[in-house]
């Protein structure tokens, strides 16, 4: 991520975030249990929504410092324990078997090798453990999911490697981790899903 985009991201997202975004990131993380950990944590938008008489702590990586940097406030007047990491997804700080559920919210759009990502969350998470993303995705509608191919390159040059045309719940799919549930919202362009950790 660059040094100008983080500095303008909440002001981007402002608008979005309080009517389309907000309900969505509430429910989703609201659900989040025991020990956690938020990939791509941003500017701490998710960090409000930690219902504390669920959560133990969480660890939140993120590779940008400006991002973390912004965050700390929010980190601040969290009700839950919170505890920033620099690094990346694909490659995560932590011992296998850590975490009881794992939070990933408009992030996967941005990491360089997604399906390494989803390999380290299933290491580092416990047997059974509930995987929360909120995402959005290539869409089904034909011509808009064209659309999307179209832009994306011109899209990850000026929002900082964005890619509008991942598929990320094919990803998922083919990951063996176990859908327990996917919503979709504004003809499939954002979507929710939750699954669990299947692992031997």
């Amino acid at each position: 991520m660059g040094y100008s985009f983080p500095s303008i991201y909440d002001c981007l997202m402002s608008p979005f975030e309080k009517t389309i975004l907000k309900n969505i990131r509430r429910d989703l993380v609201g659900q989040a249990i025991g020990n956690v950990l938020e990939i791509g944590s941003g500017s701490g938008v998710n960090f409000s929504y930690y219902r504390r008489e669920k959560v133990v702590g969480v660890r939140a990586i993120e590779p940008n410092r400006l991002m973390q940097e912004r965050a700390l406030k929010k980190v601040r007047s969290s009700l839950v324990p919170i505890r920033m990491y620099m690094g990346d997804a694909e490659e995560l700080p932590f011992p296998d078997n850590s975490f009881d559920s794992v939070i990933a919210t408009l992030v996967f759009c941005t990491i360089p090798d997604p399906i390494k990502a989803i390999k380290e969350i299933q290491r580092v998470a416990k047997p059974n453990a509930k995987i929360f993303l909120f995402e959005h995705v290539k869409m089904d509608h034909q011509l808009l999911s064209r659309l999307q191919d179209w832009l994306t390159p011109l899209w990850k040059k000026i929002c900082d490697g964005c890619s509008l045309n991942r598929p990320t719940l094919n990803l998922v799919r083919e990951s063996g981790l176990t859908l327990t549930r996917v919503e979709t919202y504004y003809k499939s362009f954002l979507i929710t899903i939750e699954a669990l950790n299947a692992k031997g």
